[in-house]
């Protein structure tokens, strides 16, 4: 048993998963891909992947949209400032003000 699983109550499932954690699993993701994670085996911080991170932050908007009038105080609130947190964070990144969104690299076209 690792020191984790010691921390958690006897009956906790440690495979169960709640909004939260599912909210913030998607923030890490777009923080691995605006490069502000280390990598743990390496040690060396993961590249910035700017389209990866815009698509998961229109992923958490999705969610949002999807889940407005379902959710607690608590989880509307965590979701809104993660997005506003994840936008200014992606804002800079892009360069500041009046950045737009990355160009998709491929594009389907439908004849």
């Amino acid at each position: 048993m690792t020191q984790r699983d010691d921390a958690l109550p006897q009956d906790a499932d440690p495979s169960a998963i709640n909004f939260v954690g599912f909210v913030l699993s998607l923030a890490h993701t777009v923080a691995v891909h605006f490069g502000d994670v280390v990598d743990p085996v390496s040690n060396t911080q993961y590249p910035p992947n700017l389209p990866a991170a815009y698509q998961m932050i229109r992923i958490l908007e999705l969610l949002e949209e999807k889940t407005r009038g379902n959710l607690t105080a608590e989880e509307r609130q965590l979701l809104e400032q993660l997005l506003y947190e994840l936008r200014l964070r992606f804002v800079e990144l892009q360069g500041g003000e009046g950045a737009s969104a990355p160009e998709p690299k491929s594009r389907i076209i439908i004849p």
